[in-house]
């Protein structure tokens, strides 16, 4: 599978995503994502499954150098000394030294930006993490966010399917050098019975979760799908055979919606103004 670069980053663009899943689902999940080929793996903190995460990455014959290990902070440890001290536990759970990657996972107006960054760097200052980046930011929290840590953000990891569309961000990102990574990129299951993505599937043999993630890499945006089933979940690996055209990608862009948010963005501004 791929790779995108981002400053200093290499990140396998399909990685598995853990959202939603219970200690006691992660854990055989993530050993089926291993075991299936993904080398990138996301948690966070607030999803409560670091701790079987961890263990399933610790019983893998897969080698510690060749996963990508990504989790995020929540937003009560957005304070100096607390998120240091919060990521310590992140890295005690995940039985790990350090992360590939540390997100900020929500933007947090009660707690400056300035020092969130000032902490997030610390961290990776520490060896804690290899990259830091950020989730849930839009445009001109970005670009704020760009500023006070020049050269430091490698990702904006955001809710992207093929209803959301995130033109903006990628624009944004791409402009002030990171990537964009895409969660809920099969739109919590809707992408299964859309007609449009049934009728492209059906043109390559494939089923519509994989013609989706294929929409998304080809823009160059990581891709993050989470299932519980070994089947789904080695099926939504398999999508580096094949190729949408001109066309394809046109229906998708054209005939779908793109306004349709499945996560409470948490904040009022327009999500992706300028």
């Amino acid at each position: 599978m791929d790779h995108i670069t981002a400053g200093a980053a290499r990140i396998p663009a399909l990685g598995f995503g853990t959202f939603e899943l219970t200690p006691e689902d992660a854990g055989p999940a993530v050993e089926a994502a291993l075991a299936a080929g993904y080398r990138h793996i996301d948690t966070a903190q607030v999803y409560r499954n670091e701790a079987a995460v961890g263990e399933a990455l610790a019983a893998s014959d897969v080698p510690r150098d060749a996963i990508f290990l990504t989790t995020k902070v929540w937003t009560d440890h957005f304070r100096d000394c607390d998120l240091q001290a919060s990521v310590a536990e992140s890295l005690r759970r995940l039985r790990v030294e350090q992360v590939d990657l540390l997100l900020l996972h929500w933007p947090n107006p009660d707690v400056s930006l300035a020092e969130t960054l000032g902490a997030l760097v610390d961290v990776q200052e520490r060896g804690m993490t290899k990259h830091v980046g950020i989730s849930n930011f839009p445009c001109a929290l970005m670009r704020e966010a760009a500023g006070i840590a020049p050269g430091r953000i490698v990702t904006n990891q955001v809710e992207f399917h093929p209803y959301l569309g995130q033109q903006r961000v990628l624009a944004a990102a791409r402009e002030l050098g990171m990537s964009v990574t895409a969660y809920s990129p099969l739109a919590r299951g809707r992408v299964f019975d859309d007609p449009v993505l049934q009728r492209i599937a059906a043109a390559h043999g494939r089923d519509p979760g994989q013609v989706a993630l294929r929409w998304l890499l080809d823009q160059g945006v990581v891709a993050l799908p989470r299932s519980r089933t070994p089947d789904h979940i080695r099926a939504n690996f398999a999508v580096g055979d094949f190729v949408l055209d001109d066309a394809e990608r046109a229906a998708i862009d054209n005939e779908l919606p793109k306004d349709v948010r499945l996560i409470d963005p948490g904040f009022a501004p327009e999500w992706d103004a300028a």
